[in-house]
């Protein structure tokens, strides 16, 4: 497996005559209830990361532990950092990883945020301005699962800490999980910015963790990282029209 913490130089360098395809995890340390591991987020997209290495031969690299948290930002154990951060983090990670010749990444992020994920997307967009061979791929690994797995899943509008989460934790790290948490959704104002996010969404759970089962864990899991395999695939053919 091409997992580069834990690779030598001699078989990086290796790896480069398999593959020129390399997926970066992006997670955060953010709440995710009372029941899941603040990790949770860098967990799914290291785990499915690693099941695809197993398939294919694909880098995976170290994982980005933290990410731009601001509907969870007042919630006890939340790390955010600043846009600006984790742009310029991007842009120097997957430069340097040019220069060591990989040209094809996939930037997996576990966490969904919306500015998270438009931060992801414009650090791509800048670094295919700059290197007219590079290919990038940038989704959310919960995009992958939700509609993967939508005939698995119970709970209508379930996201965060809720069934699709909370069974990949029971499945892939079940020591982890504390008990369960309450059926919650958040009721932020529609339009109107709060200061207090946590007035609006007090137990940090978005849909229904008693649904989960590890069972359907281990279903998402698979089915996410076929749809991945998809994914690579269609990157490392792309013509983009002239």
């Amino acid at each position: 497996m091409l997992f580069i913490p834990e690779i030598t130089m001699t078989e990086f360098s290796d790896g480069l005559e398999k593959t020129r395809t390399v997926l970066i995890p992006f997670g955060s340390t953010e709440e995710h209830g009372s029941h899941l591991p603040l990790d949770t987020d860098t967990l799914h997209a290291v785990e499915v990361g690693k099941k695809l290495a197993l398939r294919r031969d694909i880098f995976i690299a170290a994982p980005i532990h933290y990410g731009v948290c601001r509907s969870s930002s007042q919630h006890p154990g939340t790390v955010s950092i600043t846009t600006e951060t984790l742009k310029s983090l991007t842009l120097d990670i997957v430069t340097s990883l040019y220069q060591s010749g990989l040209r094809n990444f996939v930037f997996l992020s576990g966490h969904a945020g919306g500015t998270h994920m438009a931060t992801l997307t414009d650090a791509g967009e800048k670094l295919l301005v700059k290197f007219s061979d590079l290919k990038i791929a940038v989704l959310t690994e919960y995009m992958l699962a939700a509609r993967e797995g939508r005939h698995l899943i119970e709970t209508e509008g379930d996201s965060h800490a809720g069934e699709i989460e909370t069974s990949r934790i029971l499945h892939s790290h079940p020591q982890l999980v504390k008990g369960v948490a309450a059926r919650e959704f958040p009721d932020f104002p529609v339009g109107i910015l709060v200061r207090n996010k946590r007035q609006y969404w007090p137990g940090g759970v978005w849909g229904d963790p008693s649904k989960a089962t590890a069972q359907k864990g281990a279903a998402l899991e698979s089915l996410v990282v076929d749809a991945l395999g998809r994914l690579v695939d269609q990157l490392e053919q792309f013509v983009e029209r002239d």
